[in-house]
């Protein structure tokens, strides 16, 4: 299979003229100056999504009515439990396939499933255990987007091992049960899709939690929610005398395997450990400004070599390009300066790099690059005004509806920016979620 490309952002910088030759989903060779002038605009290595939790995407904007007191994350929560608590098997993955083609439609290729909603509403295991995470794989296969799965321990409901909520009983396991789901998922993994394992956070798996996931799962991914929020700093500080990230390098050998979800509430020197230490923090800005978390400090972070990846998170946006604009934008901010996170040149074609490099290692995949060898994972994007290498630029800070066209393994998902089978996912979405709204 042959893809020509106008322009393509290869390993060296953009380049014109190019084409494509793909076998066995694998990029075979990459011709520069040898188009016919035709294909896509401009082609770029596919996007890294690095934080999902797909069925929040159903209840996407219905968290916006404040109520008699302030509103916070906190409040948030309580919707989310009452959402995941009315959830079947096949809502969850209906819903689950319409975030999946929406992310291809926004241009990211893979995604990370940070997947915790794993029992029947009464906390009860299904029959099989893997249930939950069998629709994940389902909805993967179905939009044809790779998968890095990271099925969520949770055993506490918050620190020093305070009981879990009646929120909260769908996710629970003790970690001999957890293993067991992690070798289900390792069963059901396709060629190419990756299974890792998240402890949700430090408030709901300790020490002894840790150890032993680390002992029964050596060699994986791992993914875990920190410092987040300010109150989570307060409450880490009141048990152990001790920030969460500073906590988490205490008790867990933290390495660059890791992925730390958000880590938004840093002291100087935990954003120096977490660069020292290999480890990817994952920053999901369009979710931490609707969710009021706060802004993470990714020029000083930078500064030390600390490596960041993109995510979606909580759905409410699917976007790859308003991630990193809503990223940058809160620097800019928070900085009173412009194009704070890159060097000389394009800042959208730095932001853009950073995120693959940063997401890719932290999925556990190959590195996105438009070389042989390399999956045929590539977004085409549209430049009808003939912008050329600023395209990225454009992308970002000027319009996100670009994205024309999606390949997966070489597989072409995505054409005039629908995915192949929008109509039948999403009126599959529309049934499950008018039926949870109404059981709700």
């Amino acid at each position: 299979m042959l893809i020509h490309a106008k322009r393509a952002l290869l390993p060296d910088g953009w380049a014109k003229d190019i084409c494509v030759t793909v076998q066995h989903g694998v990029i075979a060779s990459v011709g520069v100056g040898v188009g016919h002038g035709g294909g896509v605009d401009a082609l770029l290595p596919g996007g890294q999504n690095l934080h999902s939790h797909a069925f929040q995407r159903g209840f996407a904007g219905l968290a916006e009515t404040r109520g008699p007191g302030q509103d916070s994350f906190w409040t948030w929560r309580d919707m989310m439990y009452r959402f995941a608590l009315i959830l079947d098997p096949d809502d969850a993955q209906a819903i689950a396939e319409m975030a999946y083609a929406e992310m291809l439609e926004a241009g990211y290729t893979r995604v990370g499933e940070f997947h915790y909603l794993h029992h029947r509403p009464d906390g009860a295991p299904y029959d099989d255990p893997a249930e939950m995470s069998a629709r994940i794989f389902a909805a993967a296969r179905a939009t044809g987007i790779a998968l890095t799965h990271l099925p969520v321990f949770y055993a506490h409901g918050g620190f020093g091992r305070a009981p879990a909520s009646r929120g909260q009983r769908r996710f629970l396991h003790d970690p001999d049960a957890f293993a067991g789901l992690v070798a289900r998922c390792d069963a059901m993994a396709r060629p190419g899709d990756v299974v890792g394992y998240a402890p949700h956070s430090l408030r709901a798996a300790d020490a002894s939690d840790l150890a032993a996931l680390a002992q029964a799962l050596p060699g994986r991914q791992v993914h875990i929610h920190v410092a987040e929020q300010a109150k989570e700093v307060d409450d880490c500080l009141a048990a152990y005398g001790r920030r969460p990230v500073e906590r988490l390098f205490d008790i867990a050998a933290v390495g660059p395997g890791w992925c730390l979800i958000h880590a938004t509430h840093l002291a100087p020197s935990e954003g120096a450990r977490i660069a020292g230490s290999g480890a990817v923090v994952g920053l999901c800005p369009v979710t931490e400004a609707n969710l009021g978390d706060g802004i993470f400090a990714a020029p000083a972070f930078m500064a030390e070599g600390g490596v960041f990846g993109i995510g979606t998170d909580s759905n409410i946006r699917i976007r790859l390009a308003e991630e990193l604009r809503m990223l940058e934008y809160g620097q800019r901010l928070t900085a009173r300066a412009r194009n704070v996170l890159a060097g000389a040149g394009s800042t959208g074609t730095q932001l853009y790099r950073r995120a693959l490099d940063g997401g890719a290692r932290a999925l556990g995949a190959p590195a996105p690059a438009i070389a042989p060898g390399a999956p045929a994972d590539l977004v085409g994007l549209s430049d009808p005004l003939g912008i050329g290498d600023a395209l990225a630029d454009r992308w970002i800070f000027g319009s996100d509806g670009a994205v024309s066209d999606v390949w997966v393994a070489g597989r072409h998902l995505v054409r005039d920016g629908r995915h192949a089978d929008r109509d039948r996912i999403a009126a599959r979405f529309a049934r499950a979620v008018r039926r949870v709204l109404a059981a709700g």
